[in-house]
């Protein structure tokens, strides 16, 4: 059995600092890019609204924010700061770079070599991802850096790490995913009317693994490549175990 290794490296900062630019050395305040100003009358009230105070959605934050896709504190720490990247700056002069807020508040850029994309916020954070080795990621990393940097951003290579390794191989064989969620109940979940994959979470390495009845077999979630190829000589007996006879 031959295991693809498929490597898919994200990085993220912590609350306190970022990925592409730390909090304290930049991001030049301005207007949010996408954000409406509510009117307000003359008594200092929102218009047309007599509910006191700030008026929230039903996840009880503001509105009028622009969100990325980060924890709620992740969130609150750069809000907080009033720190941000010009994501329409960015979009306009760099290349091959997409940016439409109303579908995603951030930066879509690629890059062909190595190949890979780049999720930009405006926080300041950067998700690069499907670079097929880790050295190929931070290389990709540092690119997307120098794209910042080149535009007067005083963007900053830090806090880099890798959040997670995809892995894909085919086992050559059929398999009865039913019998296979019956016996591994605590770790499987299958589905077929949802999802034609059984989920299956492995505890140690803590891998998750999609099991289709051909014989893929995609696993995500690792830190390192050891991970994945542990987790695969893990499941393979399982596999064998549980192969389809016809």
């Amino acid at each position: 059995v031959v295991l693809d290794v498929v490597v898919v490296v994200a990085w993220w900062a912590a609350s306190s600092s970022h990925v592409l630019v730390s909090q304290r050395e930049l991001v030049r305040p301005g207007p949010l890019v996408g954000v409406r100003e509510v009117p307000r009358s003359s008594h200092g009230r929102r218009a047309g609204g007599k509910r006191k105070g700030r008026e929230r959605d039903g996840s009880g934050s503001d509105p009028t924010s622009v969100r990325d896709p980060t924890t709620a504190a992740e969130y609150r720490g750069y809000g907080q700061h009033g720190l941000w990247l010009d994501l329409k700056k960015i979009a306009l002069h760099a290349k091959n770079a997409e940016y439409n807020p109303k579908r995603f508040a951030a930066v879509i850029m690629r890059i062909r070599e190595p190949r890979s994309t780049a999720l930009i916020f405006a926080s300041g954070k950067m998700v690069c991802t499907g670079a097929k080795s880790e050295h190929l990621a931070k290389l990709a990393t540092k690119k997307y850096v120098k794209v910042i940097q080149r535009l007067d951003f005083p963007a900053l290579f830090k806090d880099y790490k890798i959040q997670n390794i995809v892995g894909s191989c085919d086992v050559k064989f059929p398999i009865r995913l039913e019998g296979l969620a019956f016996s591994h109940g605590n770790f499987s979940s299958y589905e077929p009317e949802l999802f034609p994959g059984l989920i299956y979470r492995m505890v140690q390495p803590k891998v998750v693994l999609l099991i289709f009845v051909s014989g893929k077999v995609v696993l995500t979630g690792a830190k390192t490549k050891e991970e994945i190829y542990t987790a695969f000589e893990n499941i393979y007996p399982v596999l064998l175990e549980y192969r389809k006879v016809a």
